[in-house]
């Protein structure tokens, strides 16, 4: 049974394998244990065991008096030493992702049957390596206020971030939330970033944003996150900038689940101030473009074998309305008349009237008069200019056709700027399932699949009209990963 059960997990993994980089998502632990006098204990036997899911792991410290548990994932974990002679000990750490621990025991002899259980936290250092970065548990992701519950948002506040804000897609206006995937780290282009979700590869390639990849992350489905900024280990650098790893939740022993709804409304929404130039020109009231947001989800997780087999399930959606300030360049009332207006070498303004049955220098409303009959020299009465120097009425039709400007913009002469509130709609929905199998105490096998189902409308050319443009976004993905302990120095991942 048990030759079974690795065969299938190696022919899952394999048929992966030529797509597959070196794995990240994973963390390590390792420590000294020592007597009162500080010598070393060999042959002491270290327990780590996860309190969520029951996985337990055992190994022995060396001549050393060293034990390391070297690929593990990250979690909240009870550590257990004991050895003959000795008093046996525990203590909790959680354990963060892509963040190498130290935890040393110092044993007491045993006088009598007896456990020392450490009830604080387990203070965990990084004596490994000099990778420089900030990882963020499950418990700071939850606690941090976040307004668009957008997970970049965290991935931003690292020492060494500079955020650059450009806008998604070129279709945001200031009326929404400067997107802050693009930033560069330590000085690195923001393509230059690394980003893998579950120690898979998700880096979108076209977009090539610092901290996002080509898959959406949701704030209820992440467990937690690592940032590093330099100097980062073989197992997950791959560029200049930023190595960003994700870890999404997994299942537990215990049944557990969420519903959220989160809504934002234009109350308290201030007008913009070029939006609200236009609307008093065009003598509308001052009222601030919409922007309502509802975003809402619920997630599950529980095991469906205790201590084996484990499951979580997300769903997020996210339906913004919003209305963005939209400025065209339409013709001005002179052009719609027909007349065309320049400046000549003095900077004076001319104006051409199209009317070919008036006479020289009878052009209305214009300072210096001038014509298109004035181009001909044999054109001097009225009623006697040829009509072909005048306005081709297809083309006074099409200009009627377009509203009058009412803001600044064009060439200030032949057009002018129209200023309009546009609906922008934005619809967002991630759909994500998990699934996790502890063969034995040596492997572990997931699977995780995601997928997008969104659609975001450009705003229209002009008031009334459809959308500019329609994307949409079909994205989905799935990942495999299986790790087997083959003893202290060997791992298969």
């Amino acid at each position: 049974m048990r030759h079974w059960k690795v065969f299938l997990a190696s022919a899952l993994i394999l048929g992966f394998a030529d797509c597959l980089p070196a794995q990240t998502g994973l963390t390590s632990l390792r420590g000294t244990v020592t007597d009162p006098a500080g010598a070393l204990v060999p042959g002491a036997q270290a327990e780590l065991k996860n309190n969520a899911t029951g996985f337990h792991a055992t190994t022995k410290t060396d001549s050393n008096g060293a034990y390391e548990f070297p690929q593990i994932a990250p979690g909240r974990f009870t550590i257990t030493v004991t050895m003959t002679g000795f008093a046996a000990q525990s203590k909790q750490a959680e354990l963060l992702v892509s963040q190498p621990a130290t935890i040393n025991f110092i044993l007491s002899i045993q006088e009598s049957k007896s456990v020392v259980e450490v009830t604080s936290e387990a203070q965990t250092i990084n004596a490994t390596d000099a990778s420089i970065g900030n990882s963020v548990s499950n418990a700071t992701v939850e606690s941090l206020p976040m307004e668009g519950r957008n997970v970049p948002d965290l991935l931003s506040l690292q020492p060494g971030v500079l955020y650059l804000g450009q806008k998604f897609n070129n279709i945001s206006s200031s009326n929404r939330d400067t997107d802050s995937r693009s930033g560069a780290v330590a000085g690195a282009r923001s393509d230059q970033s690394n980003v893998t979700l579950d120690g898979i590869d998700n880096n979108d390639q076209r977009q090539g944003y610092a901290f996002t990849g080509v898959l959406r992350s949701t704030l209820d489905s992440l467990q937690e996150f690592r940032v590093t900024t330099s100097d980062a280990n073989a197992d997950n650098g791959r560029s200049s900038g930023a190595q960003v790893v994700l870890v999404t939740k997994s299942g537990t022993n215990q049944l557990h689940g969420s519903a959220y709804e989160y809504n934002r409304t234009n109350f308290g929404h201030a007008n913009d101030f070029f939006n609200k130039t236009a609307q008093l020109q065009a003598g509308l009231p001052n009222k601030a473009p919409a922007l309502i947001r509802n975003t809402f989800g619920a997630s599950l997780g529980g095991p469906i074998k205790k201590d084996k087999l484990f499951f979580f399930l997300n769903y997020e959606g996210q339906r913004t309305a919003e209305n963005k300030q939209v400025t065209q360049t339409v013709p001005t009332q002179s052009l719609r008349d027909g007349n065309l207006k320049y400046l000549d070498t003095n900077g004076n303004v001319v104006t051409l009237c199209s009317s070919a049955s008036i006479s020289k220098n009878a052009c209305p409303n214009a300072s210096p008069k001038d014509d298109l009959a004035s181009m001909d020299p044999n054109c001097q009465a009225a009623g006697t200019c040829p009509w072909g120097a005048g306005a081709n009425p297809n083309s006074l039709t099409t200009f009627s056709a377009y509203p009058l400007p009412n803001t600044f913009g064009g060439d200030g002469l032949n057009t002018g700027g129209f200023t309009f509130s546009a609906p922008n709609p934005i619809t967002l929905n991630t759909y994500l399932a998990k699934v996790d199998y502890e063969l034995s105490s040596h492997m572990h096998l997931f699977v995780r699949g995601i997928q997008q189902g969104d659609r975001i409308s450009g705003a229209p050319q002009f008031a009334g009209d459809p959308p500019s443009s329609e994307i949409t976004d079909t994205s989905k993905g799935i990942a495999a990963g299986y790790l087997w302990t083959i003893g202290n120095n060997r791992i298969n991942n």
